[in-house]
């Protein structure tokens, strides 16, 4: 990295805002994809969109490619670094610009984690419904990078549903404000086209998110099963009946037991072949209503018991199991692989079903846990990377759990991205003139491509029609 360009970003951000010491670059090497890493060689941290635009304009003028970064929790490789190039991490801008109770919008700087702007609303009887399951650490910044889901997108959408309006700042340094809440915008919606485009077309530095009233009356079921398809169709079920719960969530035997021996421990029975949680809520008679005719397809499905909570603290306990999920899963292995996959909620069973064929094919340990209202599928392949042939294997399972999916009528993810894991299964879905699109909307955005490049669209598909050379990526997951 230039000197030069390392003393100007140091005078834009502080000693506190670059890291440059190789072990404080240590955490910075991956996201929740742990299995692809690069160190790299710069670490920003600005707190200001002004400061973020000053850094991107000198990082520009360097031609240096950038990695924009959250809390990097996110688990498809969005945020790992690429050679040579500069991640800029969002984490320490966390001020809460404005909370609007009267129109039900906040306005809050990208580096604010999710759980903390949930519980802001609380006091003012509002909500910020997207909670991904990684909500105690995640940013908002980054879930809109990733449009990201959560346990209650079932009922209120994922993270685009929820966005009002966002201040960006370009690959030159402009800043581009979109923060005006406006019901219909005039001339193309650039916000929505924003969300989900993983760092590849700027970085978000504000952003405004709608807020909802919060519920009156909330709650939980916990149905307890001897069987994973019984669960599943119980879903299906309750879908076909046109019943809203705000959530569907499901974990199967393993979950349950890796859960039950981790601080996360919700009470949940070891010799269950699967729990189902459903949260209901609304006015109470409405609440009654929907839990009853809930309840009559769970008895009808063979639930070997349903256990009930509207107490605060007893729906969090049951609550505790399933957003603790992902991180009890390293007492059965030391890494995880977490798949992430939509299938249409009729065929539901048979998708978990072939999940678990595919994984017992390749000798594979396999725990489920997933969005079962959307159909959202998480396979957690737990393994040992240090084992080069278990490597293989689980990325062999993760791209035919993927195939099967596609081939199902689903999509290739629900809520982590495509990142750099997904890269090869993109043809699965998208013909090439598809892809071709995307590529000229991403280079509108960012003409040198040096927004993290490598990342979401195949490489060759944009080569087509560019062939100036790319910034060097990581390997990706093509199998």
């Amino acid at each position: 990295m230039d000197t030069k360009l390392v003393a100007a970003l140091r005078a834009v951000v502080g000693e506190r805002g670059l890291i440059d010491d190789p072990t404080r670059l240590l955490p910075y090497e991956s996201d929740g994809l742990a299995m692809l890493a690069v160190r790299p060689p710069l670490v920003l941290l600005p707190r200001t969109t002004a400061e973020v635009a000053r850094c991107m304009q000198l990082l520009a003028e360097y031609g240096v490619s950038i990695v924009a970064r959250g809390a990097g929790t996110g688990l498809a490789g969005g945020a790992t670094p690429v050679a040579d190039g500069v991640v800029l991490s969002t984490a320490r801008m966390r001020d809460v610009l404005e909370v609007n109770v009267e129109d039900r919008f906040a306005r809050v700087q990208a580096g604010v984690v999710n759980v903390d702007l949930s519980g802001l609303c609380q006091a003012h009887g509002l909500a910020y419904a997207p909670d991904p399951s990684s909500q105690m650490a995640c940013t908002i910044g980054g879930n809109v990078a990733n449009n990201s889901g959560g346990p209650h997108c079932f009922k209120y959408g994922a993270t685009t549903r929820h966005i009002l309006g966002l201040v960006i700042v370009t690959h030159d340094g402009e800043i581009l404000d979109l923060s005006e809440p406006v019901v219909d915008p005039d001339g193309y919606d650039l916000v929505g086209l924003f969300v989900g485009s993983e760092g590849t077309f700027g970085v978000a530095t504000e952003v405004t998110v709608r807020l909802v009233p919060a519920a009156p009356v909330v709650e939980v079921q916990l149905a307890i099963f001897a069987d994973l398809d019984a669960a599943c169709d119980s879903v299906s079920e309750i879908i076909k009946q046109r019943l809203e719960p705000s959530a569907l969530e499901i974990l199967d035997k393993l979950t349950i037991e890796a859960v039950e021996d981790s601080v996360f421990a919700a009470g949940y029975p070891r010799e269950a072949e699967a729990v189902l949680l459903i949260e209901v809520e609304g006015v109470e008679t409405e609440v009654n209503g929907i839990a009853r005719e809930i309840r009559t397809i769970l008895e009808a499905r063979g639930a070997l018991e349903i256990r009930t909570a509207r107490d605060a603290t007893q729906r969090k306990k049951l609550w505790a199991g399933r957003k603790g999920a992902f991180g009890a899963m390293g007492r059965i292995a030391p890494d995880l692989y977490v798949a992430d996959a939509v299938v249409p909620r009729t065929k539901l069973r048979d998708l978990v079903r072939r999940t678990i064929e595919i994984c017992r094919e390749r000798d594979l340990r396999l725990a489920n846990v997933f969005h079962a209202g959307d159909g959202n599928l998480h396979p957690n392949i737990c393994y040992d990377r240090r084992d080069p042939d278990e490597v293989r294997r689980v990325l062999a399972a993760g791209h035919a759990i993927l195939e099967a999916c596609v081939e199902a009528g689903g999509a290739l993810t629900g809520e982590h991205g495509v990142g750099l894991e997904k890269l090869a299964e993109m043809e699965l879905l998208f013909t090439a003139d598809d892809l071709a699109a995307m590529c000229r909307v991403r280079e509108a955005w960012d003409p040198e491509r040096r927004l993290n490049p490598g990342k979401l669209l195949p490489m060759h598909a944009c080569l087509e029609i560019r062939t100036a050379a790319l910034p060097p990526a990581p390997t990706s997951l093509d199998t």
